[in-house]
């Protein structure tokens, strides 16, 4: 990965957060918390769980522990704190990735999974991972969204996101 992609993907991500967490807020907050048949047991536990990936990988990136024992955790903030946590988060990643060159993107960061097991991918490789991760959760997002009477979930393609600004990179 070279790090004009790096910086738009992080953008992207940043991006998409932004856009499902105002179009949650719109919701009730009751369905935003609703049990539902997945996973993550509701919408918001789903975004958590995008939230405490990210914080681990982030402090993957910085070599150091993230201290979290789960791939999420017991409980969930509410809905407006979590969307504030995934900003600054998005934003560290945002700050991270502008920072970044070809070659620091190349350099492996060796790491340990919650369940003990070792990996190693380059800087680029865990971002790719990271946007391809919160994709696929705020998918289940969007799915539990059409179960509420009327709504539909806020369109997040990559397209839409070059059309309506590309997070203030050049064209």
């Amino acid at each position: 990965m070279d790090a004009a992609t790096a910086r738009m993907l992080s953008r992207y991500k940043q991006w998409s957060n932004r856009v499902m967490f105002e179009s949650l807020a719109g919701l009730p907050e009751d369905e935003v918390v609703k049990p539902r048949q997945t996973l993550f047991k509701n919408m918001v536990h789903t975004l958590n769980h995008n939230y405490v990936i990210d914080r681990i990988w982030q402090a993957h990136l910085e070599g150091r522990d993230h201290g979290y024992e789960a791939r999420n955790t017991k409980d969930h903030p509410p809905l407006a704190e979590l969307a504030r946590l995934q900003a600054d988060v998005d934003g560290w990643y945002v700050t991270w990735a502008d920072a970044q060159s070809d070659d620091s993107l190349r350099e492996t960061v060796h790491y340990t999974l919650i369940g003990g097991n070792r990996g190693a991918m380059s800087r680029g490789e865990i971002l790719l991972h990271l946007a391809m991760h919160a994709n696929y959760h705020r998918g289940f997002v969007s799915d539990m969204m059409y179960a509420v009477p009327g709504q539909r979930p806020p369109t997040m393609d990559l397209p839409v996101f070059m059309r309506e600004g590309r997070g203030g990179l050049p064209a």
